[in-house]
């Protein structure tokens, strides 16, 4: 827990530095004025908009950066560098077979020490990704099932999953510190009457903003990972077979047991557990029965 704890906190610090030298260098280098406050006391819009996009943009993409790095930190996963047995050297084979067939580089393959059937696909481009299965997926799951994971996780490489999230939560992102501090402005100068710069209701304000709108927007990720999972799960079957596929969901329903990923890495995961009501909204992977019986219906 403790390391998790720090990798994560030295993660934001790190964003948070090289955002903060962003915004310097803009301002001071090359003049470009962050002040969201004009001289009338109105926003400038412009200003806003481009410290929003920095830093709704910037620390998706950062992240996205350090993916792999953290993914093997976070999971403890090792890389097959050579195959020490014939499950290793089954892995690395199937994961070259399947990036060729996917029109993709050879991935780095690794294996991760947790007991819950998962395995999880991440990389800043489709040409240099990290696939990785958990011990509890090589132990709980036959050659075949295993087979049709790897392809649902080569799938994601493919379809640029990783950079297609990355944008829209940027995007989200972006939006979501813009509206909240019109919504903070809008309350400090109409409601507050406040006159000059901004009174302690802008902050209180557009920080509440920021936190409801955050979770709002959440569900428009979701819903786009959770349509993405349809997608990896068709790659799946075309580089396996769909009977392989549908075999490798239903022990996951089996098995019925939530993802273990760290939650940064739980949306790149095969396994996004179960679900139902409102809080379907915020899953980042469809139920396994409508996985299961949209490949059934693809025929």
């Amino acid at each position: 827990m403790f390391k998790r704890v720090a990798l994560f906190l030295v993660t934001n610090l790190a964003i948070l530095v090289v955002l903060s030298i962003t915004i310097a260098v803009l301002e001071r280098v090359f003049g470009v004025n962050l002040n969201q406050l004009d001289p009338s006391g109105g926003i400038n819009m412009q200003a806003l908009l481009i410290f929003a996009a920095i830093l709704g943009f910037g620390g998706s993409f950062i992240s996205l950066a350090m993916s792999k790095f953290m993914a093997k930190r976070m999971t403890g996963a090792v890389v097959i560098e050579q195959p020490r047995n014939s499950t290793e050297q089954w892995l690395v084979e199937t994961v070259r077979r399947q990036a060729k067939q996917a029109g993709i580089g050879m991935p780095e393959v690794a294996v991760y020490d947790a007991p819950d059937i998962n395995a999880f696909a991440t990389g800043m481009n489709r040409n240099n990704a990290l696939v990785a299965v958990s011990t509890g997926l090589l132990n709980n799951m036959s050659q075949a099932e295993a087979e049709a994971v790897l392809g649902h996780e080569v799938s994601h490489v493919a379809n640029g999953d990783m950079v297609t999230l990355t944008l829209i939560q940027g995007v989200v992102n972006t939006f979501v510190i813009v509206l909240s501090r019109v919504i903070g402005h809008l309350v400090d100068k109409v409601v507050f009457k406040t006159e000059r710069g901004y009174g302690p209701a802008y902050y209180v304000t557009w920080i509440i903003a920021e936190i409801v709108l955050g979770i709002l927007a959440s569900m428009i990720v979701m819903w786009f990972s959770r349509q993405r999972e349809f997608r990896a799960d068709a790659g799946g079957a075309r580089l396996a077979s769909r009977d392989k596929m549908v075999a490798a969901l239903e022990a996951l329903r089996r098995a019925h047991e939530p993802s273990a990923l760290p939650n940064q890495m739980a949306a790149f995961g095969i396994n996004g557990g179960l679900g139902s009501g409102i809080k379907k909204l915020f899953m980042s992977h469809p139920p396994l029965e409508e996985r299961i019986a949209a490949l059934k219906a693809r025929g």
